[in-house]
């Protein structure tokens, strides 16, 4: 992928035959998650249900003593992104560990986990994704790629940086192993800098906007403030972001390759039939088909 940089006073369109459009917004509104976690939850909610591949996305903080105790998943993808603080987890097969702020966890439940995700620090955010996997790949064996802040790809280039947690952007490209074909592009832009970042024309994409403002799409797009998640429209090539305020702006870019296949989803459990969805909480409930070690098993 390729990301091509200018300044807004020596270009303003779009470098980009068909430019990907603002089709949506939604503001990702503050609720209770988890122990006495609050999440900014952007999709998975009623205005945006999800955007194949992908199921939630929580701009989460949390502090002592809450957090997210003891939980099961199965049939999808967890990232968890640590903006600030530091969350340790640990899991049912023994993996223990503590991801701290600018690190990533790239979690795959497969055919089922049980963990746990505390804070380990005063005040903890970041941003967890769900991405679902293929009917072929829900029931693989657990798997987990974990980034330390220091091994992320990164690049910078006239005023605007990108870290990237997957596929790639500037001429760096992550190492993670994307099941289902994803990028996650966290870019960092300063005053007066316009980016035009690529995006595979098949892929569903969207922003969500940590801190700033900024006019996606169009140059004569209104601006979009922090907390928004935008939803781009399908098809074009690329994308084009311009920081035109006075502070800086930092959004993460987010795409992935649709599985077009039926969502069942209960809770923690993503599958793609109802029945499979009523076998999963039997498999949870009886110990059984991947879940075996539910019984014996509390985090520490």
């Amino acid at each position: 992928m390729r990301a091509i940089l200018r300044s807004i006073f020596s270009m303003s369109s779009s470098a980009f035959n068909t430019p990907r459009l603002v089709f949506k917004k939604v503001l990702a509104k503050s609720q209770r998650e988890g122990d006495g976690a609050v999440v900014r939850r952007g999709i998975g909610r009623s205005e945006l249900k999800n955007l194949d591949p992908f199921l939630i996305l929580d701009h989460f903080s949390v502090s002592p003593p809450g957090g997210f105790p003891d939980h099961p998943h199965r049939g999808f993808e967890t990232v968890t992104y640590m903006l600030e603080g530091s969350i340790t987890h640990q899991d049912f097969a023994g993996h223990k560990g503590t991801i701290r702020t600018g690190d990533v966890q790239w979690m795959t439940a497969g055919r089922g986990i049980i963990h746990s995700e505390m804070p380990a620090e005063a005040n903890n955010n970041g941003l967890q994704l769900w991405i679902n996997l293929s009917a072929n790949n829900k029931m693989i064996e657990p798997n987990y790629q974990e980034l330390p802040s220091e091994e992320i790809a990164s690049a910078e280039k006239e005023g605007v940086e990108v870290r990237v947690i997957a596929g790639g952007a500037m001429g760096v490209n992550s190492p993670v192993y994307t099941r289902t074909p994803t990028m996650f592009l966290d870019f960092s832009m300063m005053p007066g800098t316009q980016l035009d970042q690529s995006i595979p024309e098949s892929w569903n994409s969207f922003a969500y906007i940590i801190e700033g403002e900024g006019v996606f799409g169009s140059p004569n797009s209104s601006p979009i403030v922090a907390h928004h998640v935008i939803v781009f429209t399908q098809g074009g090539d690329g994308l084009s972001v311009w920081n035109k305020s006075s502070k800086p702006l930092r959004f993460v870019l987010i795409g992935g390759q649709p599985l077009n296949e039926p969502i069942a989803q209960y809770g923690p459990f993503v599958m793609n039939t109802q029945s499979e969805i009523e076998k999963t909480i039997q498999d949870y409930h009886n110990c059984s088909n991947g879940f075996e070690m539910r019984l014996n098993w509390r985090s520490q």
